[in-house]
């Protein structure tokens, strides 16, 4: 033991709550994230999973509660008492340190898979032209697609396309990643391709949290997995005691309907 206290976790979550009008869909949630932990979101739909990646990064503004990203604030400022929204180029730059990889891809369809992936490198961090494209194609071949570089997303399978969504988040280096449901509207037969990327990143330490229907890849990936339910977390553990020994009815009940 060195004494040393332990490091401050790279996102903490304080009884954030997020309402759309009368319909509370976050209330109080609370958990942190360690840096190289990987979280997994489980739960059934409409419980709050893919509200509360937004809210992470303030795609969503959240009404209550703190969310604490490397010691800062996201997306408030707090000033005598009240909490303003933070001025956009701070929010645009804690964003630029958490990627974030949708359902649907988001590729700009006018551009080539290699431009896609450099327009953020060039035109956010200012990386030069030459070196952006040197991590782009280590990147692509790190998720499989050097021979796409050149291709147009039209001309990509969907899991090709999340691929080369993954790999566009990643160039911008980020601290923290959140997956949205990343398979959800793949093919059957495609959504393998994507879990081994996100499998090899796990291997490497990246940060992520991910929310998926793929219970295989929680039991397989994750440090520690959430169950939430109507907009609060019911269960948190390590995925062999999650899926093996729950605690609550609620999640015995969820996952008797999903595993079979």
């Amino acid at each position: 033991m060195t004494g040393q206290p332990p490091s401050e976790p790279v996102l903490r979550v304080e009884q954030l709550r997020k309402s759309y009008g009368r319909l509370d869909v976050l209330r109080g949630i609370d958990f942190s994230v360690a840096a190289h932990e990987r979280v997994v979101v489980i739960g059934p739909s409409g419980s709050g999973k893919s509200t509360l990646l937004k809210c992470l990064n303030f795609l969503e503004p959240y009404e209550g509660g703190r969310v604490v990203f490397d010691g800062e604030l996201v997306g408030w400022v707090e000033r005598g008492g009240r909490r303003v929204r933070a001025p956009e180029k701070t929010i645009k730059r804690m964003r630029q340190r958490i990627g974030m990889v949708f359902q649907n891809f988001n590729l700009f369809p006018h551009m080539t898979i290699l431009e896609n992936v450099v327009e953020g490198p060039i035109q956010v961090l200012r990386q030069p032209r030459a070196e952006a494209v040197a991590i782009a194609d280590e990147l692509l071949r790190k998720v499989g697609l050097t021979d796409k570089r050149d291709a147009y997303p039209s001309t990509l399978s969907g899991g090709q396309q999340q691929r080369a969504a993954i790999a566009r988040a990643l160039a911008m280096r980020p601290r923290l990643m959140l997956f949205d449901e990343p398979t959800s509207s793949l093919d059957p037969e495609l959504v393998g391709e994507v879990l081994e990327v996100m499998k090899a990143l796990a291997i490497e330490g990246m940060t992520m949290i991910c929310v998926t229907h793929e219970m295989s890849f929680a039991r397989d990936v994750a440090s520690r997995v959430i169950f939430m339910d109507e907009g609060m977390i019911v269960e948190e553990g390590p995925p062999e005691t999650v899926f093996t020994a729950p605690q609550q009815e609620r999640t015995r009940a969820f996952l008797a309907r999903v595993i079979h």
